[in-house]
């Protein structure tokens, strides 16, 4: 117990890991201890940084920083996320760890449908604009809902075109049964998988260009693809603007 009585979340982690292995437990209350054992770990990497950090600012002021890079990193870039690999583990949903003013650039990719908005996606993007250089842009690409709802109405059929390039290799694919199930996993892609991270809203252009307008960017347009920085398997059905401050 910790000195405020409640059980430390090290201890909470042994008893969720202790049910989840119970196989009398259900599958709904699996579903959301899962989530939970999933926020216990990301806790303790940005804990385990803000104890390097109290302050929440590093002290190094990296010219480009990535933001949860995942398996895909960008040369050159200091890549912060969630789990490793990368160069800080540090939950951004938080804040960005960097000093005001500090950062030339900043790239994301099918990072910011993964936390919740408006909360944490409003905050991030404001703690973006505080962090970049005047003149300073971060570039966001993220799976395009417009594409999804434009194909809607068209019919769907074994051979398609998204199911090949998103999902050929995953074990949801007998569950694309309509097209409107491509349409749910655009907006809450896996869910009941823990393989994956469930999305948790969906952007088009529009919305990304309100949500960076409302933080105070100048400008926010439509990027031009860069394989040489983006991964190339995101460039098909995505949808990236680049931001100004």
């Amino acid at each position: 117990m910790s000195s405020s009585g409640t059980p430390s979340i090290a201890l909470l982690g042994e008893q969720i890991n202790a049910v989840l292995a119970d196989p009398a437990t259900t599958h709904g209350l699996a579903r959301s201890l899962r989530a939970a054992a999933k926020e216990i770990e990301l806790h303790g990497h940005h804990h385990a940084s803000r104890r390097a950090w109290p302050n929440g600012r590093i002290d190094d002021k990296p010219a480009k920083v990535q933001i949860g890079g995942g398996a895909h990193r960008v040369d050159g870039f200091f890549n912060i996320d969630l789990v490793p690999p990368a160069d800080l583990l540090w939950d951004v949903r938080e804040g960005l760890p960097l000093q005001d003013n500090s950062t030339n650039e900043i790239f994301s990719e099918h990072f910011l449908e993964h936390i919740d908005y408006p909360r944490s996606v409003k905050h991030y993007v404001r703690e973006a604009h505080r962090v970049l250089v005047p003149g300073g842009r971060i570039t966001t690409g993220v799976p395009d809902a417009a594409f999804a709802l434009h194909q809607y109405l068209g019919p769907l059929n074994a051979t398609d075109e998204t199911i090949e390039r998103w999902y050929a290799k995953r074990d949801c694919r007998g569950d694309i049964n309509t097209r409107l199930d491509l349409v749910n996993l655009v907006f809450r892609d896996q869910d009941d998988d823990p393989t994956y991270t469930p999305h948790l809203w969906a952007y088009d252009y529009e919305k990304l260009v309100q949500l960076f307008t409302e933080a105070g960017f100048t400008t926010v347009e439509p990027w031009t693809f860069d394989p040489a920085l983006a991964n190339p398997k995101r460039r098909w059905g995505s949808v990236y603007v680049v931001a100004a401050k």
